[in-house]
């Protein structure tokens, strides 16, 4: 069988495996072998024998290389270029080692430098300028070049090669700015108070010749220790990372770090993240990539800065991403916000060049198309609606065309209508990732639907990275899959990149990080393999189009993006929340009465657009989503508080101007000229209830007050009794449904006080705890009658909140001058506050039971749980409303009515409205002194319907009377756009308002229309399909379209015989463009 042929013993390889064990090996320790990575690359005791030594191979510092002088700008100004350059300015001798400051202060540098011969041929040479705060390089000629950090972060610029000539003397200027990239807060606390006297030692001024191999090795080192980090330890793509990490080291210290052994280390280092890393090259594969990075620089227009700083942050940020872009041709870079490109508009035309050459090539994008990445929870419907059309026509004018995608990544939750108002400003897609903080619950998505109260829906993605700040580390990429929500339907994501909140942007080392990141992928595998983003668009794009043919079905997500955090940004800056509603409303009026008075007023009395779009911007400006929001620095409340007194200032004329243009004159004196005529600006004809509006002998009911025991009164209208002990609602009877509204033995309009003391974000957040802290305010002084008329009476009471705080309230009540009109417990508080980490309320207990309240948003209802049932429903403890909001049960309800409020809750069947916060940080001065508030309460018989929205605009819009010489002549005008009798009383009209690009109102930013239009908007208020009619008085139209926000023409509608027919679905939200004949 074989057995006796001979087998060949043929060697299989031609390595010799050794007869011998030469020595002993063990096996690696791996984790000594993990933490030695760290060796090389820190700047700890080993730093001289590291990698980082050899970063640089040459240093110049000091005379006669670099030669400085100072300039420092007086009283705390921010000079421009041509300012702190000129002839007069006395620029002193200066060195490393001296200190500047203080806090907010600027000084300029004259910085003339000259290199020795062997430099001019130094592969790159840098100025690395580190002031311990942030800087901008500008020529002598003044033009901005580019932003540093300080404090060893982006401290370098590239010497130009026009500046790299042999023995001649160049001369840059440095602004330097006292200030860290995140303002100058106390005690090294971020969000502490600033520290007015901080001064900052200049570090470094040197001219440095920069060794490229050992700068590549860094980042190839870094990014293959993370593998070797991060990767599971059962992988052979970690061990392998480990192998090269650790042979790299060996080979660096046998080769003492010179240079042919570092180019070895590179060499070393090719094998696990290949060889295309030193260039875009590396992205140029065949492979497919999941992770899409994008840089951005999220620049908070204000927050621990003010505005003056938001300005030169954005030409130092976007003036680095310019040179990124000329320098890294994979590089695409997104910023948002038009109010930020109008101040580099303004400020800086150099950089705005700049931008605008790489917007052309298309790797510098604009994105958001919004006025500013503002507040969603307490913004009117009309605002949204203008952020979105200030924001869309300056993009459009400027760079000619429209953002496609709504960005907004730090704002503190999202209204549920705003999917609709997206829709319909051009954008059905949406970009965020600020849900990821929530302190309770986890949102479950990471790509959805999201789905506005009208069924109107726009693609949804949240990084799943959870920040729009990466650092583009190596975790980064990882994260985008590990923590990726939606994997189901769509592995994709978006990995926002850079430094942000106080600007920045990305860094070359970013991406540098990325270039090995895509290199791991394709050479070892196992890390998600990441590209550089062409654009968001695109991304989007791609999601749309799979949604659109039917390939994926996202998951759905219906109502509000409610944000388990910053609660007590409903309240936080209390004046500045009452300045955002009184100016809407302001606008509202100037803007409705000014359409009349250009239609069929004086002749020469002309649209007041210019001003109408300064005060806006001023309006839109301050609803950034740090500012409205109350979670900035006392400096920025100061730039807002000026802001809003231009608005009133410039509001206040342009109102007298329409209404003088409409034939009123207050003026008029004398019995044929007593025309008293009421102005009302809402869609709707109100019942006469002001005081000031009727006579006492129209009355045909009385309203009464009485003392009834010790500080017992009573006051009662023919709708309402009510019994008020010790400043406390301690009965609320209602006469015509028979019916108690407050439980037995308990008080309503109770003041209460909290312990407010939250986790960290102390201005930002109320914890749910600080419930259990809960104490009733007792009256310090007895009540007292303070008003007995025939049309109203009234009590007040003062409550003495400790030895530095009291709050006076007048509870009043009207006479009831119309039965199907639910009378009104209205209260007005002044308040002198004084306190620390204090939460005021007011409390409303109820007989009503209901699992879930109303509350007021824009363009309609939002219903929240009562109940603790799970944590998602304890979340919302603390929740935001505008103008009311409601719980009711079948067939009685109680609304609670306020006027610059926007904190409430519902727990049970006590309703709760926030008053007051005292924070100490940032501003160590929040709400402090003196608050006037305004809030009712108004039982209903019935279901929560029309009667409690109007009575919310009517307690926001109270009605002004005017003289008139002959009333008769334009009360025809003044029925024009309001709601006809029969029309389904759910119909809202919201704005009238003039068309944008009107001939005769353009401001020119856009190309003037023939004609004269007029837009009218309206919504369902109630949550049903609803139709009417808005009149159109004597106004002739030619022509009607309906429109979108943008006021593009859509379809063209019909004028009825009575006016303009609508009918409008759901929540939905309906603008008319009228052509005027």
């Amino acid at each position: 069988m074989g057995g006796d042929s001979k087998r060949a013993m043929v060697p299989t390889t031609s390595a010799k495996y050794p007869q011998l064990a030469p020595r002993p090996v063990g096996k690696q320790i791996h984790h000594l072998y993990r933490d030695r990575l760290g060796l090389f690359t820190n700047s700890g005791q080993y730093k001289e024998q590291s990698l980082v030594a050899k970063l640089y191979d040459g240093r110049l510092s000091g005379e006669p290389h670099v030669k400085l002088h100072v300039w420092s700008a007086p009283d705390l100004t921010r000079p421009t270029f041509k300012e702190a350059t000129a002839k007069g300015n006395e620029y002193r001798k200066t060195q490393k080692g001296e200190s500047f400051g203080p806090s907010w202060s600027t000084h300029w540098f004259k910085l003339q430098f000259t290199l020795p011969y062997e430099w001019t041929y130094k592969p790159q040479v840098e100025l690395h300028w580190d002031s311990n705060s942030e800087a901008m390089v500008w020529t002598e000629d003044g033009k901005p070049l580019q932003g540093l950090t300080g404090g060893g972060e982006r401290t370098e610029w590239i010497i130009p090669q026009e500046f790299r000539d042999y023995d001649k003397e160049h001369t840059i200027y440095i602004e330097m700015a006292c200030n860290g990239m995140f303002g100058n807060p106390t005690g090294g606390d971020t969000i502490q108070p600033p520290e007015p006297n901080r001064y900052f030692q200049l570090g470094e001024a040197d001219l440095v010749s920069v060794n490229l191999n050992a700068r590549a090795l860094y980042y190839d080192f870094w990014i293959i220790g993370d593998a070797a980090r991060e990767f599971p330890e059962d992988s052979w793509e970690e061990h392998q990372a480990l192998q090269v990490c650790n042979e790299i080291m060996d080979c660096f210290i046998a080769g003492e770090g010179s240079r042919p052994c570092i180019k070895e280390c590179r060499e070393i280092a090719k094998r696990y993240v290949g060889d295309k890393v030193d260039s875009a090259e590396v992205y140029k594969t065949d492979n497919d990539a999941i992770v899409n990075a994008i840089g951005n620089c999220h620049i908070d227009t204000c927050w621990l800065w003010p505005w003056a700083e938001t300005q030169r942050k954005i030409a130092r940020s976007w003036s680095n991403q310019c040179d990124l872009l000329d320098r890294y041709p994979e590089h695409r870079f997104v910023a948002s916000q038009a109010q930020q490109y109008k101040w580099l508009e303004q400020l800086y035309p150099y950089a705005m060049d700049r931008v605008k050459d790489h917007i052309k090539k298309g790797n510098f994008q604009t994105i958001g198309g919004s006025w500013v990445e503002h507040d969603t929870n307490m913004p009117s419907g009309e605002s949204l609606v203008r952020q979105f059309l200030y924001g869309q026509r300056f993009f459009e004018s400027r760079f000619g065309e429209r953002c496609r995608t709504f960005w907004l990544p730090d704002t503190f939750g999202y209204s549920t209508q705003l999917p609709q108002l997206c829709r319909l400003a051009g954008m059905n897609r949406f970009f965020t990732q600020k849900l990821s903080w929530n302190n309770i619950n986890n949102f479950p998505h990471t790509t959805f639907n999201w789905v506005a109260l009208d069924g109107s829906q726009v693609i949804c993605h949240m990084a799943p990275c959870e920040t729009y700040t990466a650092e583009a580390h190596f975790g980064d990429v990882k994260r985008s899959v590990t923590q990726h929500k939606s994997m189901d339907q769509d592995a994709t994501s978006l990995l926002p990149f850079g430094k942000g909140d106080g600007g920045g942007g990305p860094t070359f080392g970013h991406l540098e990080k990325l270039r090995r990141c895509r290199g791991i992928s394709d050479k070892v595998g196992l890390l998600p393999r990441v590209k550089m983003a062409e654009s968001v668009d695109e991304f989007f794009d791609r999601l749309e189009k799979k949604a659109a043919n039917g390939e994926t079905e996202f998951v759905t997500w219906y109502g509000e993006l409610y944000l388990e955090l910053h609660r007590g940004c409903y309240t936080t800056q209390a004046n500045n929340k009452r300045n955002n509603r009184k100016s809407e409303v302001l606008l509202h009026d100037i803007e409705y009465l000014a359409t009349l008075a250009t239609i069929e007023g004086e002749k020469e009395y002309k649209y007041p657009k210019k001003a109408l779009d300064g005060m806006w911007e001023d309006v839109l400006l301050c609803q950034f989503h740090d500012c409205l929001p109350g979670s900035a620095i006392e400096m920025c409340y100061r730039d807002s508080d000026e802001a809003y007194a231009r608005v009133f200032k410039t509001g206040q004329k342009l109102l007298q101007d329409a209404i003088g243009a409409l034939g009123f004159d207050d003026s008029l004196k004398g019995l044929e000229h007593q025309h008293d005529v009421t102005l009302e600006t809402l869609g709707w004809k109100r019942e006469q209830e002001v005081c000031d509006l009727v006579s006492p002998n129209s009355l045909s009911r009385s309203v009464t007050v009485q003392q009834t025991g010790k500080d017992v009164f009573v006051l009662e209208n023919e709708q309402l009794k009510v019994e008020v002990t010790e400043g406390a609602i301690t009965s609320l009877y209602d006469v015509a449904a028979k019916r108690e509204v407050l439980p037995k033995g308990q008080k309503s309009n109770q003041l209460v006080i909290f312990d407010d003391k939250p986790l960290y974000w102390q201005a930002w957040d109320v914890e749910v705890y600080h419930l259990n802290s809960r104490k009733e305010l007792k009256a310090s002084s007895s009540t007292t009658i303070t008003e007995d008329s025939a049309h109203r009476v009234a009590v007040s009471t003062t409550t003495k909140i400790s030895e530095k705080s009291w709050i006076k309230t007048t509870i009043s009540l009207s006479a009831a001058t119309d039965s199907s009109k639910p009378s009104l417990v209205e209260t007005e508080a002044e308040v002198e506050w004084h306190e620390t980490m204090k939460f005021l309320k007011v409390e409303f207990p109820t007989n009503i039971r209901n699992t879930e309240a109303s509350y007021e948003t824009q363009y309609g209802i939002i219903r929240r749980p009562t109940h603790y049932n799970t944590n998602w429903d304890m979340a919302k403890f603390e929740v935001v409303c505008h103008k009311w909001a409601d719980l009711s049960e079948h067939g009685y309800g109680v609304s609670i009515l306020n006027e610059s409020k926007y904190g409430f809750a519902a727990a049970g069947n006590l309703m709760r409205l926030s008053l007051l916060r005292a924070p100490k940080a940032p501003d160590a001065h929040a709400d402090m002194g003196r608050h006037h508030i305004k809030w009712a309460i108004m039982p209903h018989a019935g279901p929560l319907d029309e009667r409690t929205v109007r009575a919310g605009y009517e307690f926001n819009y109270p009605a002004h009377v005017h003289k008139h010489p002959e009333p008769a002549s334009i009360a025809h005008l003044m029925s024009a756009f309001k709601l006809t009798p029969g029309s389904s009383p759910s119909l809202v009209v919201d704005t009238i308002k003039r068309g944008e690009d009107d001939e005769d109102v353009s401001n020119g930013d856009m190309p003037a229309k023939k004609g004269r239009h007029v837009i009218v908007r309206v919504y369902d208020s109630l949550g049903g399909l609803s139709r009417g009619t808005v009149t159109l008085g004597p106004i002739k139209v030619k022509k009607a379209w309906k429109c979108n926000l943008l006021e593009d023409e859509q379809e063209e509608v019909k004028i009825g015989k009575e006016g303009l027919e609508i009918e409008l679905r759901t929540f939905e939200v309906a603008s008319y463009k009228l052509l005027l004949e």
